[in-house]
Order: structure tokens, then sequence, then C-alpha cells
């Protein structure tokens, strides 16, 4: 049962890590496409795309290989409620336009949604990892139980010659 959950769960993961990747790539391949996003208040403007980019592959990189996977999870969502709040609630009750209203509030829904599901990942990174470590236990004793039988079969028809 844990080790069907420590799969699904793994898989999971993995999704995120490829729509992180996506997103990264997005954020590289139409940067100005992305710089509407981010609040004139804020100096730097387009430097924040790249940033945001580079951390969204970096996430990914970190959830693929089960590295460090606690700390990046807090941060993504860390970086995602800051999304939330910072950028796009304030482009839900700021615009007159319809249509832009509408992308706003999905957005909202979109990374909190996904804030939700990486605080889910970091509170679960050391439980991941322990099932992942118990699962190559398991190898391991199955190995060398296999491995002890073999050893003993000849012993014993030693002895009976």
């Amino acid at each position: 049962m844990a080790m069907n959950q420590h799969i699904l769960s793994r898989i999971a993961i993995f999704l995120l890590a490829i729509v992180l990747i996506v997103f990264g790539i997005e954020h590289f391949v139409h940067p100005r496409n992305m710089l509407i996003y981010v609040p004139t208040w804020i100096p730097g403007g387009i430097v924040w795309v790249y940033i945001v980019g580079a951390a969204c592959i970096l996430v990914a990189i970190s959830f693929l290989v089960n590295r460090m996977v606690k700390t990046t999870a807090y941060l993504l969502a860390l970086l995602l409620f800051c999304f939330v709040f910072g950028v796009h609630l304030p482009n839900y009750l700021n615009t007159a336009d319809l249509e832009y209203r509408q992308l706003a509030f999905l957005n909202v829904l979109k990374d909190t949604a996904m804030a939700a599901f990486a605080l889910y990942i970091a509170s679960n990174a050391r439980h991941q990892k322990v099932l992942e470590e118990t699962v190559i236990d398991e190898e391991v004793k199955k190995t060398d139980h296999t491995t002890t039988i073999k050893m003993e079969v000849p012993v014993l028809l030693e002895e009976h010659a």
C-alpha cells in the first residue's frame, strides 16, 4: 500500500516538475509576454521574468532528482503566494476589462492551487525520502536473502553426500 502511494506521489510531483519546466522555458522564450504581469512599482522589469523562469526550472530539477525538495517546495509556495497577493489579486480587483479580470481570477486560482500542492510536497518531503529509502532497503534485503539461500544450498548438499 505504501509503495503504491509513494509511486503515485512521485508521479504527481513529476507532473508538477514538467509544468514548472514549461513555465520556466516560457519565461525565457517569450519574456515580453510575461512582462505584463510584473507590477510597474517593482524595479527591474524584465529581469524578474528571467529570475522567475530560472526559479521554476531549478525547483523542477530539485523535484525530479529528489534533492532539497522540502526547501524548494516551501520557496515555490512562497513565490506563488507572492504572485497571488502581489500580482493576480490586485489585477483582478483593479481592472475594468472583463476579459483581463477573468484571466486574473483564473491566475489567482491556478497559483493558489499550485502553492497548496507545493506546501503538501514540502510537508511530506521527509516521508518521501523515508519511503524511498525503505524501498531501497527492501530491495537490498531481497537480494541478500536470495544470495543467502543460494550459498546455503551447496552446503546442505555437501553434508548429505
